[in-house]
């Protein structure tokens, strides 16, 4: 079985969204982890202070047929009203160590029908 790493940067407001998403099509685990961006737009500020949007990076050890699943999913979500609120993407694993027995049995049930 081959693994990718699926990393979304959304934000805030889209967390709980992207993570059901995730959910729904397969993802039985990810780790979270608050940030903030710097994009090519200028800083916006109000009276002195400066306001940076907070983002969520989630995320994901998943086998690679199931992480293009998410990927596509998620990408939906970031883009359903034309413009791009966030990124996602996918990166091959090489070696791994370490990862639930339990969760890579969901993984083989997940995906059974497409072998």
């Amino acid at each position: 079985m081959k693994f990718s790493a699926l990393v979304a940067i959304v934000p805030d407001d889209l967390e709980d969204r992207a993570i059901d998403t995730a959910k729904e099509e397969g993802a039985c685990g990810m780790t979270l982890i608050s940030g903030r961006g710097i994009g090519t737009e200028e800083r916006k500020s109000f009276f002195g202070l400066t306001y940076e949007g907070s983002q969520s990076v989630l995320l994901a050890v998943l086998e690679r047929r199931l992480s293009l699943r998410v990927l596509k999913r998620l990408q939906a979500l970031l883009t359903e009203d034309g413009t791009s609120k966030g990124v996602v993407f996918t990166s091959a694993i090489d070696h791994i160590g370490g990862i639930d027995l339990n969760q890579v049995a969901q993984f083989e049930e997940q995906i059974k029908d497409e072998l």
